[in-house]
């Protein structure tokens, strides 16, 4: 049974795992666990923010993650969005509807959030989740741009 919940700091392993085993992100992300462990403490204090793992089991394995953000703003008549990154399933749940969970649990907490929209990003180079993402009800409304600051 798979019990989705707020990440704990002693998740963050875990959910660097599943980040780096990824096409992309085996060459972005790093071994060590300092910085994320200091970023995760940082998410911890902002309201809004939140890393979503899912558990396999009570106490199991972590088996995908995500995080959530909560933003207010003006436009679309103030609509409150919710923006969805990171998400990640370990390749031994894939293609057994853990992703659909995963996004059903994602636009529950953004209704409980008082959001009426649901946005999120991909990289070009992901064809199968853009589809994965096309089939759930979400389409390609937007370009979207990155510049580094370092």
């Amino acid at each position: 049974m798979i019990i989705w919940r707020e990440a704990r700091r002693g998740d963050v392993a875990s959910v660097v795992a599943l980040l780096r085993d990824d096409m992309l992100g085996a060459a972005r992300e790093g071994e060590e666990l300092a910085s994320y462990l200091a970023a995760f403490d940082q998410m911890a204090q902002e309201r809004g923010n939140q890393l979503i793992v899912a558990e396999d089991g009570a106490d199991g394995p972590v088996v995908a993650t995500y995080q959530i953000t909560f933003i207010s703003g003006l436009s679309l008549q103030a609509t409150r969005r919710a923006q969805i990154e990171s998400v990640r399933v370990a390749p031994a749940q894939r293609g057994a509807g853990l992703g659909a969970a995963l996004m059903a649990d994602a636009e529950a907490r953004a209704r409980a959030a008082g959001c009426g929209l649901l946005q999120l990003t991909t990289n070009r180079a992901r064809d199968r989740a853009q589809s994965f993402y096309e089939r759930l009800g979400f389409t390609a409304s937007h370009i979207g741009y990155k510049r580094n600051l370092d």
